[in-house]
């Protein structure tokens, strides 16, 4: 299973592309900000926006400490150092996203604040009780064994610590259509429903403190993705640079699953008591 998600999410040579796609849109590699990189590495529904409102909940103090669990291209780890000062470690499955994401933050000036590594989110390697704040947005969706997962970010959590999540969920139209940015047939996609995930956090000892359900709002955000995939194409610096051409296809499919009620968002912020 790791191997076949990190085939899914791996492109050579990504720094490269990404470098290439940004000079095209006008930017000046020399000068950028985190804002500059969110078309690409803030690879979720609603993308920055969805990590600015999630954020805003916790508030993470310049002293705290944060796991970003899932970090991919490092999107939301350099939002959350560049918003809050403080210093975030990222895991993620996928090497060539590690190496990417080192790189995109010594672009934009937050390479001390941030740091990388290869790691798998059922077996972090970090002792008990690291860290302030764990987050993740849009990881768990392939990951089969996620009372795992929910009780690795229990372990490294302080006492009192908090755990933000934004997730896909199982919605209650039906299978989902695939291709979707996560899986492009169900072997690496593995859903549960909004129920099943309140249950499997409290069950790894979270007190849940904060639940959203998003869905409106990433259906109206896909909408207008879609819209302008199939009216103008891509812009240089977009998702496709991640996903291939096929990404055209997956944002139809996401829209279609958002608009039929196939897949849920859920925002929620936990506690360990």
């Amino acid at each position: 299973m790791d191997v076949a998600v990190e085939e899914h999410y791996t492109r050579p040579d990504l720094v490269e592309a990404i470098g290439e796609a940004l000079q095209r849109a006008g930017k000046d590699l020399a000068h950028l900000q985190p804002p500059d990189l969110a078309a690409v590495d803030e690879f979720h529904i609603r993308g920055r926006q969805a990590t600015l409102e999630l954020a805003n909940r916790i508030k993470p103090a310049p002293t705290d400490r944060v796991l970003d669990i899932g970090s991919g291209l490092g999107g939301a780890s350099r939002a959350l150092a560049a918003t809050y000062g403080c210093h975030v470690t990222g895991v993620d499955l996928t090497e060539e996203y590690c190496r990417t994401a080192r790189q995109l933050a010594e672009w934009v000036g937050l390479g001390d604040h941030v740091t990388y590594q290869q790691a798998n989110a059922l077996d972090l390697p970090f002792p008990d009780g690291s860290f302030d704040i764990a987050w993740t947005q849009h990881v768990a969706m392939n990951i089969p064994d996620k009372a795992t997962m929910y009780r690795e970010a229990f372990r490294v959590l302080k006492p009192g610590g908090v755990f933000a999540l934004y997730d896909v969920l199982q919605g209650s139209g039906g299978e989902v259509i695939f291709p979707v940015p996560w899986a492009r047939d169900p072997s690496i996609s593995h859903l549960v429903t909004p129920a099943e995930l309140r249950s499997l956090l409290e069950q790894a000892g979270f007190e849940v403190e904060y639940w959203q359900d998003t869905t409106a709002a990433g259906r109206d955000w896909f909408i207008e993705v879609d819209r302008r995939l199939q009216e103008n194409g891509p812009p240089p610096v977009s998702f496709v640079l991640l996903m291939g051409p096929e990404f055209k296809t997956m944002a139809a499919n996401q829209r279609r699953n958002l608009e039929e009620n196939r897949i849920a968002l859920i925002e929620t912020v936990c506690r360990k008591r």
